[in-house]
C-alpha cells in the first residue's frame, strides 16, 4: 500500500527523483538531502509502512540486510572509521517523516555528527518490571 500523501512513498517508487544508491523490489535507498555526514543515506521501504511496529516480519529482516549491504559499501568506498545505523520511531524519538525509514550515517574522524544520551541507572524497580513483561 502506498500513501498518496506521503513524501517518502513517492521517492521510494520513483515519483520524485533521488540519488537512488541501491533498489530492489521492496526498498529503495538514496542519499539524505540533508546529511549528518557525507554519505548520509535513507533506507526506504516501496510499501507506506509509518514506522516499524507496522512494518512486517520478514520486510524488517529485509530492511536490515539491506542497511547491511549499502553500509558496508559505503564505509570502505568512503574511508569511515564507524558507522550509526537508525532507526526512529514517534515525534518524541525524532522521527520527522512518518514512513519507516533507516538511517545510515557513516561517521569520520573529528566529525560533528551526535548520535547519544546520557547514561542512567538501571534500578531493580524497573529491571523486574521490564523482565516481567517477558515471561
Amino acid at each position: 500500500m502506498k500513501d498518496c500523501n506521503c513524501i517518502f512513498c513517492k521517492i521510494a517508487n520513483g515519483e520524485i527523483p533521488s540519488a537512488t544508491l541501491y533498489e530492489d523490489p521492496d526498498f529503495r535507498v538514496i542519499l539524505d538531502l540533508n546529511p549528518a555526514s557525507k554519505g548520509h543515506a535513507l533506507v526506504l521501504p516501496k510499501e507506506h509502512y509509518a514506522n516499524v511496529f507496522e512494518l512486517p516480519e520478514d520486510l524488517a529482516g529485509k530492511a536490515f540486510v539491506v542497511a547491511k549491504k549499502v553500509a558496508s559499501r559505503l564505509s570502505e568506498g568512503l574511508g569511515a572509521i564507524g558507522f550509526n545505523i537508525v532507526q526512529n520511531n514517534g515525534e518524541l524519538a525524532g522521527q520527522t517523516v512518518f514512513h519507516f525509514h533507516i538511517h545510515l550515517i557513516p561517521r569520520y574522524e573529528g566529525d560533528t555528527v551526535h548520535v547519544g544520551w546520557k547514561p542512567g541507572t538501571l534500578s531493580d524497580d524497573d529491571k523486574k518490571e521490564i523482565l516481567d513483561l517477558f515471561e
